[in-house]
């Protein structure tokens, strides 16, 4: 055993693990606020002793980086990726978009208004927050790029998509499915001002019909 690292840590940390403690951290900022992110209020929920933390972590501050690389991976990566896959037209690209939008594996929107609440209080998170947003902008904006807009447009229509979205999710807009679906070819239109195919329509229809429920 390393120097420093108690016994009873080490005894812990094998009922526990670095995982186990992440995910409690992001449950408490997530139900709670960053405030509940505390090394003794975390152990009391996973039921080991606060030195078990040690074993994993140099401090609080090691673990809330932790946090924030979780929220970039959930909640960047995928939109990035999706922006960048191609596409056979801007509308089919815009849907590749729209699917970090509804389904949950690929964007978890009570952890991006969480990060965002954090990084109020916090200079350093808000930062991260910011370099965040722009990354997201920049990935749709050369999407719009691969299908001719000009340089400055595809800027546009890459922040209105993305600060549209980031407005529903803040102001907890729950239009049902059916009701999305509904509005699917205006949307289209207006972020890319072009209309819709069928098949373009049909293709995400499908994706919604499968990773939502009805109504």
């Amino acid at each position: 055993m390393s120097a420093g690292k108690p016994s009873g840590a080490k005894q812990a940390a094998g009922r526990m693990t670095r995982e186990a403690w992440i995910e409690a951290g992001v449950e408490a900022l997530v139900e709670e606020s960053i405030g509940h992110v505390k090394i003794q209020v975390l152990a009391k929920k996973l039921g080991v002793s606060r030195s078990s933390f040690y074993w994993f972590f140099t401090d609080l501050h090691a673990l809330q980086r932790e946090l924030l690389d979780h929220w970039l991976r959930k909640n960047t990566g995928p939109i990035i990726e999706r922006a960048l896959r191609p596409a056979a037209s801007a509308n089919e690209g815009v849907c590749h978009i729209f699917e970090c939008w509804v389904d949950p594996a690929l964007f978890d929107p009570p952890l991006d208004a969480a990060v965002r609440a954090w990084g109020r209080i916090d200079a350093t998170v808000r930062a991260v927050v910011e370099q965040a947003d722009d990354q997201r902008i920049d990935a749709i904006k050369r999407m719009f790029l691969r299908y001719d807009y000009p340089e400055e447009e595809a800027f546009t229509r890459a922040r209105v998509l993305y600060f549209t979205q980031v407005g529903h999710f803040t102001l907890g807009i729950g239009d049902s499915r059916d009701e999305r679906l509904s509005h699917l070819r205006s949307y289209l239109l207006t972020f890319t001002g072009r209309p819709a195919t069928e098949g373009e329509v049909e293709d995400f229809t499908a994706v919604m019909r499968r990773l939502l429920p009805d109504g």
